[in-house]
């Protein structure tokens, strides 16, 4: 077939696009998207707040004031009445203790103690906090089982003295809910945590002991505190909780919060010792002769509390459990980082080493015949550049160019052909999309070799040569070239220009060693017109053209290789909206080709279990946890110590540029780029992670995406 150079010729499309009505993106996911952050802001709030992390409180000061009232108390007993117009206080009765545990259930250390008492005969009162019993339902159930008493230590532990009414009032009524969905009944009973003996009450603490005692409440104080949580040894602590001379005592311990090996053992020895001495371990009511500690509980209040229950282990799991999958994620970020770091430097040792690597190809005998086709739709604005570009080559071979003008709304052919340069021919077609007008091309093609080059790209003059010398090796199928973004000017251009040098061009470098290289971009990749064909051509199955033609490519055996010193430039997206446009394009094809060739897992060859595996965890399944990261830091900054998330975030970013440092060194770039990379975290990042939910989503409905364009700034045209 002969054509006269750049004439435009009209034809039909080679495998035209069946037209569909354009469907409107899906949106109704973002909903749950949003339901799905705020479910997880809940869930770790509640968890953090359990955990006294959300508004947190820390042991006020012991104080120095004194009143009257204060040294009536400080004088008076442990057990603190102030229900009615007076106070009134109680104190043990002879030979008479009252084990008291503070803090739990706890799940490892509080069925040990209840063994421990089980086996003396014993009974003692447990002070839960509220979260504790929400988690551990059937622990308190256990308590109040085997005749011991629950009493109400706040629901997250939180100091009374220094929290305001609503606060203290919240702290007592979540606990009583939790309590009543476990067991069915209410406490009087309670011990404001960080309270000791009544010698140790300050005015805030009398205060808060007050209000608990408008609330209905007995106020549980001590007589004997252990420091048992500071762990000071068995013996210590089996002294500090032995009452002198036959005195009867309350004696705090401690249930939860840390390693109570030594508790549960000073215990054991603690009611063997004072059961020889003639003493009985009761409970508080019990010993004092209060009554039952309980009233019943009504019913909506059980039935919260057992909401609360599953809701607060639910955000406990949820919150573990998310510790690890970060960790994970992060590992496993880390470990990609490292390993394609030593891919890349292996790479660069076999390409750059001099010597010819055995059982290299020997180079062509001389340049080989080349067709080089460029699949244009509304490239006016840089159409002429990249033409130019190829025809003033300094490659010595046969060149054959085709512009494939795919039914442009522009003067995208006119501009082409008005060029009148020799061995260019442009070809019109209907738009039929970019694999139809590349078919088209390589149906024109005369010669072995095809390149393909899009319609924004231009090459340097030895590029042509550099990008087919690979191809002289006959197991080789195709060669994907550098690109470069050519428009690096601005915040944006900077961060996509990181993003091609590092994201792209080292992972190809790790890819080509690996044998598995999912993409031969479309700005620049080279191909033998055997590996075309047994790949069938280009398909218009997918949105992702470039990546479903190169996993035909390698999952029928051929090798596909990176180019480093076959340079390319290309206008990157201008704009966020334009930026996310050309990704969404590029996730969802992916997502499509990953479907389409997701059997090559199961078959022979390198290309199915490292490309579709690599593709499917860290370029889907790791940047559907991103938001879950980014929630996650918010949090810890708002409501927790920010430090370790900063500095977790600047080790990363370290990571990361040095990373970059080195990609960029390979490239021969300039480092002084890398001062916008703590910047890309902000936007650039969520603007990537966000675009894989969309895909993802538009992918499982099944909506069939329209060939969608960026508009061209004409960066290269002079």
């Amino acid at each position: 077939m002969s054509l006269p150079d750049t004439h435009v010729w009209p034809v039909e499309p080679v495998s035209p696009v069946t037209h569909r009505a354009k469907q409107a993106d899906p949106r109704g996911h973002w909903f749950v998207v949003v339901i799905a952050v705020l479910l997880m802001s809940f869930a770790l709030v509640l968890h953090g707040y359990a955990t006294n992390e959300v508004g947190e409180t820390h042991a006020a000061p012991a104080g120095t004031a004194s009143s009257p009232v204060l040294d009536r108390v400080r004088r008076g007993g442990p057990m603190v009445n102030t229900t009615g117009q007076e106070f009134r206080s109680r104190r043990m009765p002879a030979r008479t203790v009252a084990l008291t545990f503070d803090d739990g259930p706890d799940p490892e250390w509080t069925p040990r103690l209840l063994d421990v008492l089980k086996r003396h005969g014993a009974k003692a009162t447990f002070f839960a906090v509220g979260a504790r019993v929400a988690e551990n339902p059937d622990l308190a159930r256990r308590i109040v089982d085997e005749g011991h008493e629950l009493g109400n230590h706040t629901y997250a532990h939180a100091d009374l003295s220094g929290v305001p009414a609503w606060r203290l009032n919240m702290e007592v009524s979540l606990t009583q809910k939790a309590i009543a969905g476990a067991t069915g009944v209410h406490t009087r009973l309670v011990r404001p945590p960080y309270s000791s003996t009544p010698s140790a009450v300050t005015t805030p603490q009398w205060q808060a002991i007050r209000a608990l005692g408008s609330a209905g409440y007995l106020v549980a104080l001590t007589d004997l505190d252990t420091r048992d949580w500071s762990r000071p040894g068995t013996e210590q602590i089996v002294r500090a909780g032995t009452p002198a001379k036959g005195r009867g005592a309350i004696v705090m311990l401690h249930d939860s919060g840390g390693d109570r090996s030594q508790t549960v053992e000073a215990v054991d020895r603690l009611l063997t010792r004072l059961g020889k001495e003639g003493y009985r371990a009761t409970t508080l009511a019990e010993a004092l002769g209060l009554g039952s500690a309980y009233v019943a509980a009504g019913t909506m209040d059980q039935i919260v509390g057992k909401g609360l229950s599953v809701v607060q282990r639910a955000s406990t799991a949820f919150a573990e459990s998310l510790v690890w999958v970060l960790t994970a994620a992060g590992a496993l970020t880390l470990a990609r980082l490292l390993l394609f770091l030593v891919l890349a430097w292996a790479h660069v040792r076999r390409v750059r080493g001099g010597r010819r690597r055995a059982g290299r190809a020997p180079p062509w005998p001389s340049p080989p015949p080349v067709s080089v086709i460029v699949p244009a739709y509304n490239e006016a604005a840089g159409i002429e550049a990249t033409v130019l570009s190829l025809v003033t080559t300094g490659y010595r071979g046969e060149l054959q160019v085709i512009v494939v003008d795919d039914g442009s709304t522009d003067d995208t052919a006119a501009r082409a052909a008005a060029l009148g340069l020799p061995g260019v021919r442009v070809i019109r077609q209907q738009n039929g999309g970019k694999p139809s007008a590349l078919n088209t091309g390589i149906a024109y093609a005369q010669h072995d070799i095809v390149i393909m080059v899009d319609g924004d790209t231009v090459f340097e003059p030895a590029t042509i040569g550099h990008l087919v010398a690979p191809l002289s090796d006959p197991n080789v199928g195709a060669v994907s070239g550098n690109t470069k973004v050519g428009n690096r000017r601005g915040l944006l251009g900077r961060w996509q220009h990181i993003e091609y040098v590092i994201g792209f061009n080292l992972d190809r470098r790790a890819f080509d060693l690996l044998g598995c290289m999912p993409t031969v971009p479309g700005a620049i990749g080279a191909f033998r017109r055997a590996a075309l064909e047994s790949a069938g051509g280009l398909s218009v199955d997918t949105l992702a053209e470039d990546t479903d033609l190169t996993m035909a490519i390698c999952r029928t055996g051929w090798r596909v290789v990176y180019e480093e010193k076959a340079l390319a430039w290309t206008e990157a997206p201008s704009s966020l909206g334009q930026l996310w446009r050309q990704r969404y394009r590029w996730c969802y094809g992916t997502l499509q080709a990953m479907w389409k060739h997701r059997r090559a897992v199961a078959e022979r060859g390198t290309f199915g279990r490292r490309g579709l595996g690599y593709l499917a965890l860290f370029q889907v399944a790791l940047p559907l946890f991103a938001p879950v990261v980014d929630v996650m830091a918010l949090y810890s900054v708002l409501m927790g110590d920010p430090l370790p998330v900063v500095a977790v975030w600047a080790a990363f970013v370290v990571v990361q540029a040095l990373t970059g440092w080195y990609a960029l060194r390979l490239d021969r770039e300039r480092a002084r780029v890398l001062w916008v990379l703590p910047l890309q975290q902000f936007v650039y990042r969520q603007l990537m992670y966000l675009v894989v939910i969309q895909s993802l989503a538009t992918a499982l409905l099944g909506v069939r995406l329209p060939w969608q364009t960026i508009h061209r700034q004409g960066t290269f045209s002079s």
